[in-house]
């Protein structure tokens, strides 16, 4: 090739275009998150935001445990409410926890059951009608509005669990980008992708894509109950702000519907296949990354188990839900085996403890998960440790508590990757020989590392994906595009039950024409016969 003419200059060319091309502007993104384990998530995406020069600027609440007012990596906005966001108190859903097994231990009566489920739901409602209120403290606070105008945002970047950001980005005219799993109404896919309940199990039932018929009916039942739940407790508070703000002409639910892109934390290597949009882009285990080197603590730990490994446990803070006599059966079990245990334990120390188990209070769970010595992960079935699990190809024993806990590791038990164990039935030979069978035989960790190998083998890696993409809505001041407008429609022009009437009511005029025009036939055919038989 050298003999080619000017072959060094063009690659000189070439050299230089690639140096003076002009990067990525950084936008101002102005971001609401939900409290808790969710800022986990949004927080990470933040950080690699401003990583590449974006200004980012997070709405918080004054009470918030987790969104800290001052950061390097994020300005902030503190709205103070009248009063605190349910979600935001520290152990609320270690309290719902223990009403949950209670119920579910002692064998509570229907009377009880509903009286508690009831109570369930007005709480649901309380915590929406709260989050709605975000946005009356923001609309009212004329200051604050016209401060937020000035700071020219270039998009709404949120987490549609509380979704108040919506109507906020409505009024500012600005694209958004939801950061999401769940929505109002359950899982995201629901809102804005065509949703078959003969194959695509709704949020809270438990079962794969391959149902029965039974399951089809329960199926079908969990999305008019979620479908009811979501308008008639959840959006009635959104409904109600969208029309104060703005008229019964938007409709909020709309509004939530047309976000331009969608990250779900969703990957089909775990997930069942389903129906999708050009605007959901897939970032699921975003989050995971290489393990990083133990504490010599830690290390010497782990060294000590010698050719048996090590396990690993953590059901987060819920972990202090869980009554004493469950917590000793689990510790119980674990003294039974030669592996070393590192147990994230939070809480009244645990009966029987063996002296193969440390318990601590936090734990570098990723470089745990990614330790050579490390044989399973007991775990309550949480998104990030399910994909941090399934990242380095760790199998699971799952105890899981509280909502999509149980759809999580059922996925991974559908794919023989994880088993399943009842903390309401749970006891230590239960738990010991579920142990052992995830420990010693091999086609579970075989499994999980084929769903690792799967869920690697990626163009780029997630979050990368989720910054491009969020980069792709600023440069390109959104992405209506790939968005359809077909929740706009009316239901029976959705469902085409307008043009199946119209092809019904033309089929029906024509059979009549035909009916009649052989009845006239008969007729004339009849009157022409009689008087030649006279």
């Amino acid at each position: 090739m050298g003999n080619i003419p000017g072959f060094p200059l063009l690659l000189l060319l070439l050299s230089a275009s690639l140096l003076i091309t002009p990067g990525v502007q950084g936008g101002k993104i102005l971001v609401f998150p939900v409290d808790g384990s969710h800022w986990v998530n949004m927080n990470l995406l933040i950080q690699s935001l401003h990583a590449r020069g974006h200004e980012v600027t997070v709405v918080r609440t004054a009470t918030s445990w987790y969104i800290k007012e001052n950061a390097p990596h994020y300005h902030s906005i503190t709205v103070t409410l009248p009063e605190a966001i349910i979600l935001e108190e520290q152990d609320f859903f270690v309290t719902f926890l223990v009403k949950m097994l209670a119920i579910q231990r002692e064998g509570a009566t229907l009377i009880g059951f509903v009286k508690f489920y009831w109570e369930i739901l007005g709480t649901l409602s309380k915590i929406h009608e709260q989050a709605s209120r975000l946005g009356v403290e923001i609309f009212e606070n004329k200051t604050l509005m016209q401060s937020i105008r000035d700071t020219q945002f270039d998009v709404v970047l949120l987490d549609p669990g509380l979704p108040v950001g919506v109507v906020v980005a409505h009024e500012l005219k600005l694209p958004t980008i939801f950061n999401v799993r769940w929505i109002t109404s359950g899982e995201g896919h629901f809102v804005v992708a065509p949703s078959p309940t003969s194959y695509v199990p709704m949020s809270g039932h438990a079962v794969s894509d391959k149902m029965t018929f039974v399951q089809r009916v329960k199926n079908l039942l969990h999305y008019v109950l979620n479908t009811c739940i979501d308008r008639f407790i959840v959006s009635s508070h959104y409904d109600r702000l969208v029309n104060r703000y703005f008229g019964p002409d938007v409709n909020f639910y709309h509004l939530l519907q047309g976000a331009d892109i969608w990250l779900m934390r969703v990957d089909f290597v775990f997930e069942f296949p389903r129906p999708t949009m050009p605007n959901i882009v897939y970032i699921g285990g975003f989050q995971c990354k290489p393990s990083e080197p133990l504490s010599s603590e830690l290390e010497e730990f782990v060294q000590s188990s010698g050719e048996h490994g090590f396990i690993l446990m953590s059901l987060g803070t819920l972990v202090k839900g869980l009554p004493l006599d469950i917590t000793s059966e689990i510790a119980a079990a674990f003294a039974q085996i030669p592996q070393k245990v590192i147990w994230r334990h939070v809480g009244e120390h645990p009966n029987n403890l063996g002296n193969n188990t440390m318990l601590v209070k936090w734990m570098p769970q990723n470089d745990l998960l990614g330790h050579p010595k490390i044989k399973a992960f007991v775990a309550h079935g949480g998104t990030n440790g399910v994909y941090e699990s399934m990242y380095h190809g760790v199998p699971i024993i799952g105890i899981p508590l509280l909502f999509d806990q149980f759809e999580n590791i059922l996925r991974l038990e559908a794919r023989g990757a994880a088993k399943m164990v009842d903390v309401t039935k749970l006891n230590q030979q239960n738990f010991l020989e579920t142990l052992q069978d995830i420990i010693h035989n091999p086609s579970y960790r075989n499994n999980m590392k084929r769903l690792s190998d799967l869920h690697r083998d990626k163009p780029m890696h997630p979050l990368d994906t989720a910054v491009y993409w969020t980069e792709f809505v600023i440069r390109n001041k959104g992405a209506s595009h790939l968005r359809t407008d077909s929740y706009k429609m009316r239901w029976y022009a959705y469902y085409s039950v307008d043009v199946i009437c119209f092809l019904l009511a033309v089929l029906l005029l024509v059979m009549g024409v035909v009916v009649a025009s052989i009845q006239f036939l008969c007729f004339r055919l009849c009157r022409r016969r009689k008087p030649k038989q006279e």
